[in-house]
């Protein structure tokens, strides 16, 4: 399979010395950023828009349960990879070192803080198989709209590069067909509609534009709490895996 064009001239402008140092780093990190972007595309285009043995694209809905938990999982792994990213390249670019400790405060004022998820692992791993579904569904539809309120905050940098915004940009759409994974693998495995969970949800308006410090400081907030949330979702999606592939030796490492 060949390397989609902007990979050959990324390559091709890093291997230039005509270029400064710092110039060079940034455009290694958007070829990194694209190539993962171009190899994971098909496999994870859509979650509901699945190929069968003979490559033929089937809804998700007539698929086996075992590959459409695959699927999930797999969405899931990549968006916790890019919220990793988009939290470390931004911490690196707009927060002082001197206020970095600001992310074990961020985790005492998270959004989903309030929601009945367990944290500890003894207490994950007693929870049942609908609640591990539901809780990841209250994680990703509660993320959807604070990341878009994101995306917004971030277009008013001054010198904000692009990498961060179409990472938050995608991680969103990303979201959104998670839940539609998630949603039908509830259907699946527990033959049921949606739980009704009641939860109240306060978003930060961006109608008045706090001071530049503020604003990287409750943006580094978001991406921080996103990132720990982001990974919950992928545990509790491998947990409910492991129950039903290998029951005796599930845990959470």
């Amino acid at each position: 399979m060949l390397a989609p064009p902007c990979v050959k001239h990324c390559l091709k402008a890093v291997t230039s010395e005509s270029y400064p140092r710092l110039v060079l780093l940034l455009v290694l990190q958007v070829c990194a950023w694209v190539l993962l972007l171009w190899r994971c595309w098909g496999v994870l285009g859509y979650p509901l828009d699945c190929k069968d043995e003979q490559g033929s694209i089937i809804s998700c809905t007539s698929i086996s349960l075992e590959k459409l938990l695959d699927r999930v999982i797999q969405h899931a792994e990549l968006i916790y990879h890019v919220s990793e990213e988009s939290c470390t390249l931004f911490e690196e670019m707009f927060v002082p070192f001197s206020m970095r400790t600001q992310q074990n405060r961020a985790s005492n004022t998270c959004i989903t803080k309030a929601f009945p998820i367990p944290g500890s692992k003894s207490e994950i791993q007693k929870i049942s198989d609908k609640w591990l579904l539901h809780s990841v569904l209250m994680l990703v539809q509660s993320w959807i709209e604070p990341l878009v309120y994101l995306q917004k905050t971030l277009d008013r940098y001054d010198d904000a590069p692009d990498t961060i915004l179409n990472k938050t940009k995608w991680v969103t759409n990303k979201l959104s067909s998670l839940e539609q994974g998630i949603v039908e693998l509830i259907r699946k495995m527990l033959d049921e509609g949606l739980l009704a969970v009641e939860h109240q949800q306060t978003l930060t308006r961006l109608d008045v534009q706090p001071e530049v410090v503020e604003s990287i400081l409750r943006d580094y907030a978001v991406l921080t709490c996103f990132k720990k949330d982001a990974h919950k979702m992928e545990v509790f999606l491998k947990l409910l895996k492991c129950r039903h592939t290998d029951k005796m030796s599930c845990y959470i490492s």
